[in-house]
């Protein structure tokens, strides 16, 4: 592979540097060497060699304003707010157009939440710096802390304006048009960078999950697509990709694209489960299952392929074996609506009533307030003869349904069979009220209220 000379001097030095740790013997080094050999230790997260490279430099260099301004760096790095506050001010008497300076005040300000003054300190270094990116990404950076989004994103435009390649402020940028709601303009700008830099797989990358986001599923596929013809190891595109696929019905694709991305690393789970579901879609039941059984053998703990077996058994009418993996995933997560409302359907389908009612009671204590919910769960304690148990739960919900033909009917009819005539009159006229046409509710739920003169005399009332 080929080195610029920079970067060969650059291995050298390093190269140097640890052999002198090794045989103890000391060299000299310039101070841009020293500055470059801490910086690439603290890059690495190795503080440690950084802390001896900087002694060992000082030593060397001891009135080098850019290692004191490393050491100010480092002195932040480990929160030592003050002793490094007052090495800028020591260096700011010397240096006062030091850009650099302003930028590590501004660091200060920042870990002390204080993000007004940082930006007043980078609009200063911006007087100074022949290096705007980076200033107006740290700006941008300090908006983002305050909570300003516009002038964040405004300032990463500018980042970009000065280095098309800032990576970092591409992402930001884009962050900040989608936290706005301003999917189209965030399309717009990208559109317009790709055609400044169009062989940014990053920026494909990010104008498709923009398309993606709202749903121009071809336009994202597309936008995939040059991302990894750019880089062919991209593997969130070729996730991206398969996701776009699957959205336009390409299954056989969209299972190609997920095996790209198993190729490149180790499978993931959302690989496999999702190869599993573009099989099942695909009519193959076969590889479906397999698919799904290697889901849970990757990531036992992930309840989603459990739940995605206990589907696919549910619409094989193998409701045994569902009920076997919905017990799994309720072992995982045993606080999801979703799940106990599979469970309590499952048991419905095995003729299981009392574990299907207590299904239903779990979903709703876990935040499920669907219509459907309510109305199983109350049709099941009126089976299993439990009258006021299934008056109270319709009651409970019509604090989220006040106005609904279903609970009126079902109301009017549970009370009228409690033979509490004048309440279930009053909720029966509801209903007829609200849908007269869905009046065989009454019939087919309560054939024995039907027939009563009671009842027969409220619906021809509200005969139209």
């Amino acid at each position: 592979m080929y080195l610029s000379q920079d970067e060969d001097d650059y291995s050298l030095s390093l190269s140097k540097f640890e052999s002198m740790l090794k045989t103890n013997k000391v060299l000299f080094f310039d101070s841009e060497e020293f500055e470059d050999i801490i910086l690439h230790y603290l890059d690495i997260g190795k503080p440690a060699l950084a802390k001896k490279a900087l002694k060992l430099a000082l030593e060397q260099h001891p009135k080098s304003t850019g290692l004191k301004l490393v050491q100010v760096e480092m002195l932040v790095y480990d929160d030592k707010l003050d002793i490094a506050e007052k090495m800028l001010n020591e260096l700011y008497a010397i240096e006062p157009t030091n850009e650099e300076i302003f930028i590590q005040k501004a660091n200060i300000c920042s870990k002390r939440d204080d993000h007004e003054k940082a930006v007043e300190y980078l609009k200063i270094a911006l007087k100074y710096t022949d290096d705007f990116a980076d200033v107006y990404n740290l700006i941008g950076m300090e908006y983002l802390f305050l909570d300003d989004l516009e002038l964040a994103k405004e300032n990463f435009i500018k980042c970009l304006e000065e280095e098309v390649e800032e990576q970092s402020s591409l992402y930001n940028v884009v962050y900040c048009f989608e936290f706005l709601d301003q999917d189209q303009e965030a399309i717009e700008y990208v559109t317009k960078y790709i055609d400044k830099n169009p062989y940014s797989e990053i920026a494909w990358h990010q104008l498709g999950r923009l398309h993606y986001g709202i749903k121009n599923y071809q336009e994202a596929l597309v936008a995939f697509e040059y991302a990894t013809l750019i880089d062919d190891e991209f593997l969130g595109a070729f996730m991206e990709k398969a996701k776009a696929l699957e959205r336009l019905k390409r299954y056989e694709e969209a299972i190609e694209n997920y095996q790209e991305t198993i190729k490149l690393d180790d499978p993931t789970s959302y690989a496999l489960l999702r190869i599993g579901k573009c099989y099942e879609r695909l009519g193959n039941h076969v590889s479906a299952l397999k698919y799904y059984n290697k889901t849970v053998h990757e990531d036992p703990l992930l309840d989603k392929g459990w739940i995605a077996i206990t589907d696919f058994y549910f619409r094989q009418k193998n409701f045994s074996k569902a009920l076997y993996y919905v017990n799994k995933a309720i072992s995982i997560d045993g606080e999801n609506k979703l799940y106990w409302k599979r469970f309590a359907s499952i048991n419905k389908s095995l003729n299981l009533f009392e574990e299907a009612e207590y299904g239903y009671r779990k979903a709703v204590e876990y935040g499920d307030v669907q219509l459907d919910t309510w109305l199983f769960w109350t049709d099941i304690l009126q089976y299993l003869g439990e009258f006021d148990a299934a008056i109270n739960t319709l009651l409970q919900s019509t604090e989220y349904f006040p106005e609904e033909f279903e609970v009126e009917y079902r109301l009017g009819g549970l009370y009228l069979m409690l033979s509490e005539n004048e309440k279930g009159i009053f909720h029966l006229s509801n209903g007829l009220r609200q849908s007269y046409k869905n009046r065989k509710i009454i019939e087919d739920f309560f054939p024995v209220v039907w027939e009563s003169q009671i009842v027969q005399e409220c619906v021809t009332k509200y005969k139209k």
